[in-house]
């Protein structure tokens, strides 16, 4: 009633006398509702006809505060703080106010002296463990959350901030034992089902872990986070039909997402349904055309299924989104040289050394399609560029000294050839697969046997 009278109010510019609670119950309402500029209203004319009520004066520091003007709040609050110096909310204000200037140890300070003049000490609490999670101090931020969960059970969010604490700490075993002593009293808290069986999860024990997700699931059959852990651990389980149908009933809870399409292809594709993936990774793509995931697991699906053509359109489509991923560029490389596009293979493990992916099977890779380009030069450079990074590798030396055979200097290809022979003799096969000329050479033959004879 007295809502529906302040609104009157405003629209009449007419002039209402509310008492001191009538005031407060407007402005919070208005506050909940994130009405701010009529809280503020409310907050005004409340102070013209009770400028003594240190509530509103509480509820403008509150205004200024989402305002930003904390310079405002911090002074009506000093002036609050001689009216009423036992006031826990002055004290919570002047915290709140050091935290979003980011002066979080000092507003823990204050927190703590609110705790001092109040029984109601649980929103306090939460409000003190966020500052220590600020500062990463997460055995006193979970010490802190805990008291909040011991007031109230169902306070589910300090729950997640306990467990998160535990995370962070990387200490899962005690988390365990945590949300097991939580279970015993609060035994239906598929929240807590579901945190537990996070922490099985993490340490690999998916027996208990899919135990855990179970019970979450029945106690709250629309609990979507818990059949989407349920099926990524079915997945670990090698179960991968029940992974399956559990993300399904995900989607018949809630409007489909890429992810949950790309899991459920990738459980096809590990029982090698292709088809079936092919569909899923498609609908992922459909949904989210900018997941560059989705377009690489189809490239990566038809190329091992040998449709070339197919995988190098849709890398095509994932360069455009991730165009600085070395990994994409590698497959496109290796795309084209399965499809005589050696040129194209060349610009991809060119990206690849760009985007330092200095891997040796790209120096090798990029080598090799150069010489077959018949790119001397050009191969020969990588090479030593590869050689700076890679000391004593076979794979160098011989490609080296193949090269310069191809070039007539006889006596950098006897070191390189040397090189590669002590390094692994039984290597030198490759002279026969990228230089046959080279390989049939008779001095070169004669090398080859007399470093055997030399060995034996």
């Amino acid at each position: 009633m007295s809502l529906l009278k302040f609104e009157s109010m405003l629209k009449t510019n007419s002039i209402y006398f509310f008492d001191l609670v009538e005031f407060e119950e407007i402005i919070i309402h208005y506050l909940d509702a994130g009405k701010h500029a009529l809280a503020k209203k409310a907050v005004k004319l409340g102070l013209q006809q009770h400028p003594a009520s240190v509530d509103l004066k509480l509820l403008q520091v509150e205004i200024y505060i989402f305002e930003n003007e904390l310079d405002k709040a911090s002074i009506l609050l000093k002036i609050i703080e001689r009216l009423e110096p036992n006031n826990d909310e002055v004290f919570i204000q002047r915290g709140t106010i050091c935290s979003k200037k980011g002066n979080h140890k000092e507003a823990i300070l204050f927190f703590k002296k609110a705790l001092t003049f109040t029984d109601d000490k649980v929103d306090i609490w939460a409000l003190l463990g966020m500052e220590y999670l600020y500062l990463d101090e997460f055995k006193n931020a979970r010490l802190t959350f805990a008291k909040c969960v011991n007031v109230d059970f169902e306070d589910y969010s300090a729950l997640y901030n306990v467990v998160y604490c535990f995370d962070m700490e990387k200490k899962h075993k005690e988390a365990i034992e945590y949300l097991n002593a939580y279970i015993d009293i609060n035994p239906y808290c598929e929240v807590a089902w579901h945190q537990l069986g996070r922490q099985y999860f993490v340490l690999e024990n998916y027996e208990k872990a899919l135990h855990a997700f179970d019970y979450a699931v029945i106690i709250d059959e629309s609990f979507i986070g818990g059949y989407l852990e349920k099926a990524k651990t079915l997945e670990e389980l090698k179960r991968y039909k029940e992974a399956i149908d559990n993300y399904l009933v995900t989607l018949e809870l809630d409007d489909a997402t890429a992810f949950v399409y790309i899991r459920i292809g990738e459980c096809y594709e590990k029982l090698e349904n292709f088809e079936a993936a092919i569909s899923f990774y498609k609908k992922a793509v459909h949904e989210d055309p900018l997941l560059d995931k989705g377009w690489m697991l189809l490239t990566n699906i038809y190329f091992n299924n040998k449709n070339y053509q197919k995988a190098s359109y849709y890398i095509s489509k994932a360069l455009k989104i991730e165009e600085d991923n070395s990994l994409y560029w590698r497959r496109y490389s290796e795309i084209n040289l399965k499809l005589n596009f050696y040129e194209e293979a060349v610009t991809g493990f060119q990206n690849c050394l760009n985007l330092q992916d200095q891997s040796i099977e790209i120096y090798i890779g990029l080598t090799d399609v150069l010489t077959f380009l018949g790119e001397f030069n050009d191969a020969i450079s990588v090479l030593f560029k590869a050689q700076k990074k890679y000391k004593e590798i076979a794979e160098i030396e011989y490609r080296l000294a193949g090269l310069f055979y191809i070039f007539n200097k006889e006596k950098y290809g006897f070191n390189h050839l040397i090189s590669g022979l002590k390094i692994d003799y039984d290597y030198h096969i490759i002279l026969k697969e990228l230089f046959p000329i080279v390989y049939e050479n008779e001095k070169i033959q004669k090398l080859i046997v007399n470093y055997k004879k030399a060995m034996e």
